[in-house]
């Protein structure tokens, strides 16, 4: 069913807590993801909350993601920080390090499939094949 604009649908991200936290001079986000219950990474969550909240250029921490028995949900805890300096000094750093590692998975996954797409694979080769084969039996036919 399709609302109108105006119609103030529920969105996928539900805010619980914002929270401008002065003295670490950061943005605490605590939100529900609903209906992503087993299928939301966390870089995913920070490119949502990154859209959702118009936070281009800032640096947002995934803290955690938990997931709920028994219902399709997630709640999710992000920091915002303005500089990334501070938040290395705030933030453990087994924190980071595992953050470069999910990039770096998520780059190596991207780089294999590009040569995948370019080269044809053996269906397109075959059903090439099969159509000159087919154009060939044709002209037999004609002639």
């Amino acid at each position: 069913m399709k609302y109108p604009k105006d119609f103030g649908y529920m969105s996928i991200i539900e805010t619980i807590t914002d929270v401008d936290n002065t003295f670490l001079s950061r943005r605490e986000l605590t939100c529900n993801f609903i209906g992503l219950g087993g299928k939301l990474k966390k870089l995913e969550a920070v490119d949502m909350i990154t859209k959702e909240f118009k936070l281009d250029g800032k640096v947002v921490i995934p803290m955690g993601l938990k997931t709920h028995v028994g219902k399709p949900l997630i709640t999710g805890t992000f920091y915002v920080y303005d500089d990334e300096g501070l938040a290395k000094k705030h933030i453990d750093p087994t924190i980071f390090s595992r953050l470069e590692k999910a990039k770096a998975k998520l780059a190596e996954a991207t780089t294999e499939k590009d040569p995948a797409e370019e080269t044809p694979t053996k269906d397109t080769e075959v059903k090439a094949d099969e159509s000159t084969e087919n154009e060939s039996k044709e002209e037999e036919k004609s002639e």
